[in-house]
């Protein structure tokens, strides 16, 4: 899958089955951890029904203060000191629910940043090759702690609202029916207001979330080469590309923003507007009530307490309402982070190894390339029947020019991408059918693209031999030709690389890379452009270290000094994804092919 058609997959609208599966999933995170979620729900309840008894409270007392035999002050202090108790123990309690939603969040917000990760360790490399990393990290920050957002706030406030409302249209209904009637017409506008405007704002959060990815990308991307713009004197240039995607993306959150917010605003009216007309119809019934026009006991009678308490039911009524349609948009950005990071959880991994894969022991080092045909694309071929035979202990160096394929070969034999047709075998297995950690602890690789990572230089050098001991670390970086530089260093060994290790040099990097390569102890070898960032002196220290590293080992070399490689044993020319060429470095001189005239445009 290429980086267009992962982009076009990723902007695909989503029906209502999968959004009702994310909201399921969702549900999924908040059950596994029940007796939390069982506590809140718990709270939830106890603090909105406390604070559903107070308006009662409020209107009895105001029904004893306009008693028309006189205001019975006992029922007024004990009215008034039950509310005030009612609304002390709720906010009490709405405390501890807000804490253990936090608690509930962050255990859902771990375990999904877990998973992430650790799924997208099982991805093929196929994923890494068509996905932006800044784009992964922006789910992996961003998407979840937008998950974070609602799951910790959001959904107390969802939690509360539907008790409220429910639990306020029944105080309403036992107060005055004729009063409901008001919400018959108010509500129902609210809910299809709502419903049509969120199908319009959830596409929104979905651009909002993937232009963010975009530009985290374009930003890494950039600053990891901020050398060569400033060689190249492109920084303006750069500089515009990244505002331009700057602007999208401020684009997209102003849309997403500015439509979401305009949803609360109007909810707010609608319910004020039922309030007022609550307030007005309950007047209305009030004088009636009083001027006897309507008996006592019956559907129209209301007293002054009832209508008190009527208003502020509604308003409870009316302000949940207000604050979801307020939160709703909150939910689509939180709704469109999860897909994405669900879109993550569900790649299919890296196939997992056949049952009767094999466990790799005591390992020789045959392998063989049997009309191996191979492309990325199922368009474009790189390899075309690639036949090649490496014997036990041998050297195959690849050469050829840029794009030939000579990754490629790598790629294959490491299992990174499957072969489309023909057979790798290591020791007569086809590497299929042998279990990949095995097949992958095989070997060791020294690349032209150094990997260090946030730590101290012993512990960089270590990473394939964990059990390594200290003399067996100064050996290897002895053997290196890098022990004196780190011996120079105040820390020593201890010294602490920061990330990528851009506090040093790329040769030094690079030497600190073959001394962890020197000191694993796989049976087979892979050195792509090992020696490209250092000088020719250390070159050619690094060649005597490398010879004796290699003694023993099958080793694969990639190569464009072909001085370093004038002593492998056979010596492949690759071109147009075939080999073209194969032998010796004196026997390929002698045929005065490709090699040869590459070998003399370099020393000439």
């Amino acid at each position: 899958m290429n980086r267009a058609q992962y982009n076009a997959r990723n902007n695909q609208k989503l029906d209502k089955r999968t959004q009702r599966s994310i909201l399921i999933r969702l549900g999924g995170y908040v059950l596994k951890y029940w007796p939390l979620f069982l506590a809140a729900i718990i709270c939830t309840l106890m603090s909105n029904h406390l604070a559903l008894m107070g308006p009662s409270y409020s209107g009895d007392a105001i029904d004893a203060i306009a008693n028309p035999n006189g205001v019975n002050f006992d029922i007024v202090y004990s009215n008034v000191l039950k509310m005030i108790l009612c609304y002390v123990v709720s906010a009490i309690l709405s405390y501890g629910l807000a804490v253990i939603m936090i608690n509930l969040s962050q255990r859902i917000v771990y375990t999904m940043r877990k998973q992430l990760f650790e799924k997208l360790n099982t991805l093929p490399v196929t994923y890494f090759d068509a996905t932006a990393a800044g784009d992964i990290v922006s789910r992996i920050s961003y998407d979840i702690d937008t998950i974070n957002s609602t799951l910790s706030h959001d959904m107390v406030q969802v939690m509360a609202s539907i008790y409220t409302v429910v639990g306020s249209l029944v105080f309403m209904w036992n107060i005055s029916k004729p009063m409901l009637l008001v919400f018959a017409i108010t509500v129902p506008t609210s809910i299809l207001f709502t419903k049509y405007r969120s199908q319009k704002v959830r596409p929104l959060f979905q651009t909002r979330s993937r232009k963010l990815g975009e530009l985290n990308g374009y930003a890494e991307e950039m600053l990891s080469g901020c050398r060569t713009i400033r060689a190249y004197g492109k920084e303006n240039v750069i500089c515009d590309r990244f505002n331009e995607r700057n602007t999208d993306t401020m684009d997209a959150y102003y849309k997403a923003d500015y439509y979401g917010a305009a949803l609360g605003p109007t909810v707010n009216f609608i319910n004020n507007l039922s309030i007022s007309l609550v307030t007005i119809l309950g007047g209305i019934l009030y004088m009636y009530s009083q001027n006897g026009a309507v008996a006592a006991g019956t559907l129209f009678f209301v007293s002054l307490g009832s209508v008190a308490k009527f208003v502020q039911y509604s308003r409870k009524f009316a302000g949940p309402i207000n604050e979801f349609a307020n939160i709703l948009h909150e939910f689509q950005s939180a709704f469109s982070a999860a897909e994405r990071v669900f879109r993550v959880l569900d790649e299919p991994s890296e196939p997992a190894d056949t049952e009767d894969a094999v466990a790799l022991e005591n390992v020789k080092g045959d392998v063989d390339f049997e009309k191996v045909c191979f492309g990325y694309t199922e368009k474009k071929q790189i390899l075309h029947d690639v036949s090649v035979k490496a014997e036990q202990g041998k050297t195959i160096a690849i050469v050829g020019p840029t794009g030939a394929g000579k990754t490629t070969i790598i790629n294959l034999l490491m299992r990174f991408y499957d072969v489309n047709s023909g057979e790798i075998k290591l020791d007569g297995v086809n590497i299929r059918n042998i279990k990949r950690y095995d097949l992958r602890k095989a070997f060791t690789m020294v690349l032209q693209d150094t990997w260090l990572f946030n730590g101290t230089i012993f512990d960089n050098i270590v990473y394939g031999k964990e059990s390594a001991t200290f003399e067996e670390v100064e050996a290897a970086a002895k053997a290196a030709k890098i022990d004196k530089y780190i011996e120079s260093l105040p820390d020593g060994y201890m010294t602490h690389l920061s990330d990528d290790g851009v506090n040093i040099s790329k040769g030094q990097k690079q030497l600190i890379t073959i001394a962890r390569a020197i000191l694993s102890d796989a049976p087979m070898l892979i050195l792509d452009e090992a020696t490209s960032n250092v000088d020719s002196r250390t070159e050619i220290k690094i060649q005597e270290a490398l010879s004796e590293l290699m003694k023993g080992r099958t080793c694969f070399i990639i190569a464009h000094r072909l001085s370093t490689i004038k002593n492998a044993d056979c010596i492949l020319v690759l071109q147009n994804g075939a080999i073209t060429e194969q032998g010796t470095h004196d026997e390929l001189i002698k045929q005065g092919g490709f090699y040869s005239t590459l070998y003399n445009s370099q020393f000439s």
